[in-house]
Parts: structure tokens; sequence; C-alpha cells
């Protein structure tokens, strides 16, 4: 029988006060929050039927299993899941995520004079967290603009990891478009191409189409890659295409940084094979002065009973079973009766889920925003993420320096053991403490990028001949 105190944790509805509406899609609806407990905002997405379509369900548990297994500052984290009241019957989940202010897409679109420094900057961080997630055999392979969350600091976080695949093979198939690295290389070419041009790289209406436009740019394959590519027809319409001559990327983006092209060049190489690794990009000169491999970790390759599903056909009840298990490592007492076998299947838990429907219809129906805390509307579509950039002869006071160095420490730590997530929280929280300050540096107004999402004005500072990009 479990204790009184067991329970407390279950009425944790109450610890989040709803604020508004930030986002609504097929999976259901998002909104900010705030976390009474800390002070901290959050966002709580909010999953509807979840087990129409085990398919659905089963790219619900790849993602929820993943971010859990996968913390590092370059990747969103998930920071609580709400306790369904039965584990057999619930249809909707409630999962808290750490608040970010938009995505890239938002940022290249609503930001055409992005500087060399912001392209830099963005690329490292991108190329790092990949590092991370393919020592860890993860492929993303749905990486794009609107997959990557943006914070006025300059903080890009990868997301939305439905797609992606984990390999147990220390050798993964050279198969093209496959699950390997090179997708998600490919992937990330094409989006620093976007950041450098402010629009897609191959807007393609259609495989065929895409094809086309990526010889246009890129020339036609040789024989050797064409005969490495699995697709029968894309080996049998490359084969007969006519030979096409590659273009200079110099002059398709002639106002481009030299060494950026020359990366990027690498990123796009038509053959899987000829794309570097994640690692392999971090070395490239291009980062000179930006880089650093302390702050580039790895991590130990995901065991493959994590993702023994994968292997076999699930069923409604197997996938909510494996939904409900995941849940439970946010709820450590929770865990610990499953784990001891303690059957509690028929018992309906007080875990506030009710109260969180109630909130999310009612804003659903109304404005999008609560009557009791009614916060200014978001501008999502007139501004976001610009920064003032410094350059070396407007060097930030020391004051702003001591600032930056602090947030610099906290958005590019290593991530942490299991043991050591209480340090993630304070770094979190140092972070916020620096965004929220009110000294603001001295910089030109010849480099202000204003934003009207943001409240404290961020700068990136360029100190020094080499050129290193700090947030301060």
């Amino acid at each position: 029988m479990l204790d009184t105190e067991f329970f407390t944790e279950y009425g944790e509805a109450s610890q989040y006060e709803i604020q508004e509406v930030v986002g609504k899609g097929s999976y259901g609806v998002v909104a900010s929050a705030i976390d009474t407990h800390t002070g901290e905002k959050v966002a709580i997405k909010k999953m509807n039927n979840i087990f129409e379509h085990v398919s659905d369900a089963t790219r619900i548990l790849r993602e929820i299993k993943l971010l859990r297994l996968l913390r590092h500052p370059d990747i969103v984290q998930i920071k609580h899941i709400m306790l369904p009241p039965s584990p057999r019957e619930f249809k909707d989940i409630y999962v808290v995520f750490e608040l970010m202010e938009s995505d890239l897409h938002q940022v290249i679109k609503l930001n055409d004079d992005l500087t060399p420094d912001h392209h830099q900057f963005f690329l490292y961080q991108l190329l790092r967290g990949l590092k991370y997630i393919h020592t860890a055999n993860v492929f993303h392979r749905d990486l794009k603009p609107k997959n990557i969350l943006a914070n006025a600091d300059c903080k890009l976080k990868l997301c939305d990891f439905g797609l992606a695949r984990v390999s147990f093979s220390n050798a993964p198939s050279a198969i093209f478009w496959t699950y390997t690295p090179a997708i998600d290389i490919w992937s990330i070419g094409c989006i620093f191409a976007e950041l450098l041009t402010g629009k897609p790289l191959f807007p393609g209406k259609n495989v065929v189409h895409q094809l086309e436009l990526i010889t246009d740019l890129l020339g036609t394959p040789s024989a050797e890659s064409i005969a490495r590519i699995g697709n029968e027809k894309a080996r049998k319409y490359l084969s007969s295409m006519r030979t096409k001559r590659p273009i200079p990327l110099s002059r398709k983006l002639p106002n481009a940084d030299p060494m950026a092209l020359r990366l990027l060049e690498r990123l796009l190489a038509f053959d899987p094979k000829d794309r570097p690794s994640a690692e392999e990009a971090l070395n490239d000169p291009y980062f000179y002065g930006l880089a650093n491999k302390e702050e580039e970790p790895s991590r130990q390759p995901i065991s493959k009973l994590e993702f023994e599903f994968e292997r076999r056909k699930l069923t409604r009840d197997d996938v909510r079973e494996l939904i409900y298990r995941e849940i439970l490592e946010y709820h450590p007492e929770m865990l610990k009766e499953y784990v001891r076998g303690t059957d509690h299947t028929h018992f309906v838990y007080p875990s506030g889920i009710e109260r969180f429907k109630e909130q999310f219809a009612h804003l659903e129906e109304g404005d999008g925003r609560s009557e009791k805390n009614s916060p200014p509307q978001r501008k999502h579509a007139t501004s976001l993420p610009r920064e003032r950039v410094c350059t070396a002869d407007e060097t930030p006071d020391s004051t702003v320096k001591r600032n930056s160095a602090s947030l610099t420490r906290a958005s590019t730590q290593s991530p942490p053991r299991p043991q050591q997530t209480e340090e993630l929280v304070s770094a979190n929280r140092s972070a916020v403490a620096v965004q929220s300050s009110t000294s603001k540096p001295k910089c030109g107004t010849r480099s202000l990028l204003k934003s009207d999402s943001i409240c404290a004005s961020m700068c990136v500072g360029v100190f020094g001949s080499d050129r290193k990009v700090q947030a301060v």
C-alpha cells in the first residue's frame, strides 16, 4: 500500500501556471508556463490521442526516450512529463520542455542582415550537437530550420527526434540516404547555405525536381557515386541525365566568406563517403579561434536494450506500456514501485491531468492567453533573435566581459553525467541571470540588431584578432 507522502508529487499540475498558447499543430498544443516552484519559464506540450495510430505513438516514444538519454547543451531538454491518471487508459500526455523563444526558420525569415559571425556561431553549435548524437550512434534524419530552436542570445538547440534512428552496428552501411551520419551532414550543409543566402538552396517541388536542382549546382555525380545509390529509380534517372558541370559556390554565394564556402563544399559533397563527420567539420579552419575541443563532448553509444522495441511489431497496448514506463523516469517513487512489480494498473492516480485539460481547453477557446496572467502578446511575426554585434574596436566594459564569460561557459558546457543534473540546472540558471542583466554593452549603432521579442538586449562580441564570438 502506498503511503500518503507518495501522492504529494502527483499534485504536479499546480506546480505550473499556464500563460499562453505559443504553438498548435497536428500533434496538439504548446503553451508557455511558469514553474511556480522555481520561477522558471517552461513550455508544456500537450499531445492528443497519441494512440490513435501506433506509428505516431512509436514516434513519440522514440523522441521522449532519446531526449532523456541525450543530455547536451545543444539539444532541447525535457524537464518533466506529467503522470497520467491511469496506466492503461490514458490517451494524452503533457511534456514539460525548457522554453525557447523561436526557431531557426523564423530567425532566417525575419533577419536579412545576419553577420558572418552569426553564421559561424550558429554552424558551430549545430555541428557540436551533431557530433554528440552521432557518437551515440543516433542519426536525426529530419534536420531543418524549423527543427532547430533559437533564443535571443543566439543559442540554438536541436529538437524533434521523432524520425531519428539508432544504429547498433559499428560500421553503418554506406547506402545513399539511409541511416548514416552523412544524411545529417548534408542537412546541415543545406541549413548553412540557407543561413548564408536567406533562402533554401534546393527548393525542389518533388524528388525529380530536387535532383535537377542539386545537379545543376554540384554537377552530375560520377558513375562510381551513382553505383552506390541504393534507390534503383534514382540510379537510372541520374545515369540517363545529361552531363552537367559544377558551378563554383563563390558564384552562387558571391558575398559569403571564402572559408565558409570551402566548408560548405565539403558538407554538400554528393557522395556520402566524401562528406566530413561532424567532428572533422569542427576541425575545419573556418572555426579557428572559436572551436574548443573541451566543449565538444562525445557520448558512449546508446545500449541496444533501450531500443529493443524497434525490432518488433508493437500493438497499441505495447506502446502505451512503453510510454508509461518512460514517463515513470520522471517520477522516481512511482518507478521504484513499478520496478518492484507492485501492480497499480487499475488504480487512478491524483495526477492533476484533468486540471491541465481544463486550462488548455480554456486557452484554445479564448485568445490563447490566460485571463489570470495575460502577458503581452509575443511578436512572433515581427522580429526575432537579432543580436548586437560588437567589433574589436567596440569592446564592452569589464563588467560585461565578466558576464560574457559566465554565459559562454553556461551555454557551451559539457553535458552532465546522470549525477551532474544539478550542475546543469545551476548553469542554466546562471545563463538566465546573465541574460536578464540590466547592464547593456556599449556597441556602435551601425552594428545594432534589435528585436521586438527581446526584453534585455544581448550582444555577440567579436574580440581580438582571432575573431572569437562570445554572447554577452
